[in-house]
């Protein structure tokens, strides 16, 4: 199995972060709403959103869930 280079896994992080910030506006909650969902802090769930930090599957799940989209819509696939 041929390893992603790593400019392609911060691309991908870069855009799930950018799709998580419109899915959450969208829903008309704030970043600090979300992390106290998560136990996370805001500053926490904003490296999620600026693609500094990779989501785990657990959060994945819970994020589509309650933002109410796909996994294909937090990844970009269409």
């Amino acid at each position: 199995m041929e390893n992603f280079p790593i400019i392609y896994a911060m691309d991908i992080a870069k855009t799930v972060g950018e799709n998580l910030r419109i899915a959450r506006k969208a829903k008309g909650i704030t970043q600090k709403q979300i992390a106290a969902e998560l136990h996370k802090y805001q500053s926490d769930y904003n490296d999620y959103e600026t693609g500094k930090v990779q989501l785990d599957y657990e959060k994945i799940a819970y994020l589509c869930a309650r933002f109410d989209i796909t996994p294909n819509d937090l990844f970009g696939i269409s």
